[in-house]
């Protein structure tokens, strides 16, 4: 779900705090089982789905059924952590299950900020990811409708989202979204499919398993892994690093 990855990039850029992130899910109800990602204030993004291999037949017109992968019984959820005591949570229901739709739905509904999203994916003939990227307009407080109006026109008009960037390239998004307006870019920043695992991690993860339970991992005297869900990367523990494992709940007593 190549979409929903960019569609957090996108909003975790928008972040102001360097210690920011923004995580996206999504609950529909369809075989994909659930979408979850993460992205930081610099757009790197991570993610994974509860159903990996999910195989529908095309749509009619060649394309990937996404709305009906994902479904559109449940809802899209933002968690905002922006360095407050508690995060900022948003959740409304899902319009398409198409990501884009449902993002505008999001920050309209939720952040009452009028909003125009687009994300698009071309998938080769070889299911290697050709072409993909996306836009978020926003509109300022008091924008004038002749500007709303000309905005509208503008994404009506505007070539497939993937044809743009298959054969012009990200910028003549810009051009098109943006014609008739004085714009100008202000910076540009690399995003890549980045995870923050790491072993002390998965050893904090570990610690709120159940001591009975962990006991009895330990008691089969196997090495056991743990893959991480967002990059698959495994870490190995014997039974002997097991046993140096404190309990969370031991921990909270301390």
């Amino acid at each position: 779900r190549s979409r929903t990855l960019m569609a957090a990039s996108l909003m975790g850029n928008q972040l102001k705090g360097a210690d920011n992130s923004v995580s996206i899910q999504i609950r529909g109800g369809g075989p994909i089982e659930g979408i979850n990602r993460v992205a930081d204030a610099e757009g790197y993004a991570r993610g994974y789905v509860g159903n990996p291999k999910v195989f529908l037949p095309l749509k009619s017109v060649g394309k990937l059924d996404v709305g009906k992968a994902v479904g559109t019984d449940g809802s899209i959820t933002v968690i905002k952590d922006l360095g407050l005591q508690e995060p900022y949570v948003g959740s409304v229901p899902l319009v398409r299950g198409e990501s884009a739709e449902d993002v505008t739905a999001y920050f309209a509904a939720s952040e009452q900020v009028p909003s125009a999203c687009a994300l698009g994916v071309l998938v080769d003939t070889n299911l290697t990811i050709r072409a993909a990227g996306g836009f978020i307009v926003q509109l300022m407080p008091g924008a004038e409708d002749s500007l709303i109006e000309k905005l509208e026109d503008n994404i009506f008009m505007m070539d497939q989202l993937t044809t743009v960037l298959d054969e012009d390239g990200e910028e003549a998004l810009f051009r098109q979204v943006l014609a008739g307006f004085d714009w100008h870019i202000v910076g540009e920043y690399p995003v890549e499919y980045r995870c923050y695992c790491s072993r002390e991690r998965v050893e904090q993860a570990l610690t709120v398993i159940d001591p009975k339970e962990l006991q009895e991992i330990i008691a089969e005297g196997k090495d056991i892994s743990v893959s991480c869900q967002f990059c698959d990367k495994e870490y190995s523990f014997t039974p002997a690093e097991l046993k140096l494992l404190k309990p969370a709940s031991e921990k909270e007593e301390l």
